[in-house]
């Protein structure tokens, strides 16, 4: 075999297997959906009050039809705060439109970013559930409902809804609606039910006060602030769950310089995340979601790099005229670039969301492949600034709203801190193994035996009670 041969196959194996580890979600999204059904939700009269956190930096386009879908819901016990970071358009008098309601709350601050501008909010809350939205966010009338059933246990500390596109005006967006029951739909459900979900959306995510009373607030300076307090929440021994039905439609990048803008900050914030939690990964103290941030880092980081030399190494076969190993048919082409698994895990993902309205949009599947090396590209792009610790800035999403696009300018350099809540009792970051031991014991019990859950809860209840005489 030529070297160059040997070295494709080689590169291409952990790319065959973590694209056939996909296939292991689908057993384990079913399984969450079939237990959902079963759970079917009984009346519940009980209406906690509820704060939804909606920051905002010129999002004048946007803002108003945000605040009306909350007003607008059924949910009878909300408050609404409205926190403006410092916008140089007409958010700010957008906003107070809405001062005269009794149940909103406008708080205006200098521009700091979007983490200090959910912890302004947070300092304001006063509800036992706190929502934090993004200001395109259009909520549906179950929202603030699905989310809040999603809270079954007090051991629930985070729940993540489920967002879909609402400027489905080009096959950019089309692929971006199939990508999101992929993404969201499919995968979260399956992460769901192994207590492994790496994320709460900052498109809509909510927090048991307690539980942030415990973790403390935003962390600023990183470019994954949702992400990070999600891995705290996991440090903390709090599960994560997903509400398939806490639905809200936000808009998606509908240009390419828009999409990487916005993937290079995610795959940054990933990156930040990660060494600042660097102890968690592959550490099994931490529950099952150790082992699965481990994977999580091998599919994010070392799998777009493999794809990148992976195409190299077919590009340098090709030119120096070696027998390509991939049969050059539109069959084996296809097969190849994995599109028959792609179309077939897409279209199970409409039918578990229910989308059926979508299934127009699965042409866009074929565009997926040049999408999966930008990512790769991403990445390394995010790897590279890094590295050389270039200046974080936030690059928010240009919002189309009905018009033609903003320019937003750009924010400076955010400084890295971690605001506390009033009564927030903040967690350390070094590895700790009496909090590891009780996550682990706590995620035992919640999967085990009745016997031996009511015996480990007992034990998690004590160690907490006395946890500071240990």
């Amino acid at each position: 075999m030529d070297v160059l041969s040997l070295v494709f196959f080689i590169l291409s194996f952990p790319l065959l297997w973590s694209g056939a580890l996909n296939l292991c979600y689908i057993p384990l999204s079913l399984a969450f959906e079939l237990r959902r059904l079963r759970r079917q939700p009984q009346p519940d009269d009980t209406t906690p009050l509820v704060s939804i956190v909606v920051p905002a930096y010129n999002e004048g386009r946007v803002i108003i039809a945000c605040i009306e879908s909350i007003l607008a819901s059924p949910y009878p016990n909300k408050e609404i705060i409205l926190v403006n970071d410092g916008s140089t358009d007409d958010t700010l008098a957008h906003m107070r439109r809405f001062s005269d309601r009794k149940n909103v709350i406008i708080v205006d601050k200098p521009n700091g970013g979007k983490a200090s501008a959910l912890n302004a909010g947070l300092a304001r809350a006063r509800g036992e559930f706190i929502f934090c939205v993004d200001a395109d966010g259009i909520f549906t009338a179950d929202t603030i409902p699905a989310m809040l059933r999603a809270f079954d246990s007090p051991y629930v500390g985070a729940v993540c809804g489920s967002d879909a596109p609402i400027n489905l005006n080009r096959p950019q967006t089309h692929l971006a609606a199939i990508q999101t029951h992929v993404g969201t739909g499919f995968v979260r459900r399956a992460l769901s039910l192994i207590g492994c979900l790496p994320v709460v959306s900052g498109n809509i995510g909510a927090f048991r006060r307690s539980a942030l009373a415990r973790t403390g607030g935003f962390r600023s300076g990183l470019l994954g602030e949702d992400l990070e307090l999600t891995w705290r929440m996991h440090r903390a021994g709090y599960d994560v769950r997903f509400a398939p039905d806490a639905l809200v439609l936000a808009e998606v990048p509908s240009t390419v310089r828009g999409l990487w803008k916005q993937r290079v900050r995610w795959a940054r914030g990933f990156l930040q995340t990660a060494w600042l939690h660097r102890d968690m990964i592959g550490n099994p103290y931490f529950g099952p979601i150790g082992p699965f941030l481990a994977l999580n880092f091998f599919t994010m980081v070392v799998v777009p790099i493999l794809q990148l030399s992976t195409l190299a190494t077919l590009i340098m076969l090709l030119l120096t005229g070696v027998s390509s190993p991939v049969k050059w048919t539109p069959l084996g082409i296809l097969a190849w670039v994995g599109l028959f698994q792609t179309f077939a895990i897409a279209l199970f993902a409409l039918v578990l969301d229910r989308a059926w309205h979508h299934a127009r949009y699965l042409y866009a599947v074929v565009f997926w492949l040049p999408y999966s090396f930008l990512l790769s590209l991403v990445m390394v792009r995010a790897i590279y600034l890094e590295l050389r610790r270039a200046e974080q800035r936030w690059n928010k999403l240009d919002r189309v709203g009905i018009g033609a696009p903003v320019a937003v300018p750009s924010q400076g350099r955010i400084t890295q801190r971690l605001e506390p809540l009033p009564d927030a009792q903040p967690v350390s970051f070094q590895s700790a193994r009496l909090k590891a031991w009780m996550a682990s014991a706590r995620n035992l019990a919640l999967r085990g035996s009745s016997q031996t859950s009511d015996t480990l809860k007992t034990i998690v209840e004590t160690v907490r009670r006395y946890g500071k005489n240990i």
